[in-house]
């Protein structure tokens, strides 16, 4: 069984209708969001001018039986802190948001689906890169 935790800007890619992306999400499984992203997506929307057509697509997307959501706790906090821990020693440090998806993937043993290289710098934690 397959299961991708998905990042900001693969939900973005593939609402757009990027071909890798979509193609991801088709074969996985489950297709996880966390709490960041929705937060992340709804900051978007609010700031654009298709705000309420986002909303119900995104409404669509989260009522499929795919897509579940993840709880975001203790154990996931502990997780941030080391990486963000860990990379800011490396001087390498990750957008805040982004060190949350982080450790949302490590602690749930997902693969992060996303378009941002960025995530490579993440020990411990894999990536589908599709840009």
């Amino acid at each position: 069984m397959s299961e991708l935790l998905l990042d900001t800007s693969a939900y973005s890619a593939f609402m757009r209708g990027h071909e890798r992306v979509g193609g991801a999400m088709r074969q996985a499984d489950w297709i996880v969001v966390t709490p960041v992203v929705l937060g992340e997506l709804r900051a978007g929307f609010r700031r654009g001018t298709r705000r309420n057509e986002n909303e119900r697509e995104l409404s669509d997307f989260l009522g499929s039986p795919r897509v579940r959501l993840a709880i975001v706790d203790a154990e996931t906090a502990d997780r941030y802190a080391e990486i963000v821990s860990f990379l800011q020693r490396a001087g390498t440090p990750l957008p805040t948001n982004d060190a949350w998806i982080a450790a949302s993937a490590m602690q749930h043993g997902l693969s992060i689906l996303t378009t941002d290289p960025h995530f490579e710098r993440v020990p411990h934690v894999l990536i589908e890169l599709h840009r």
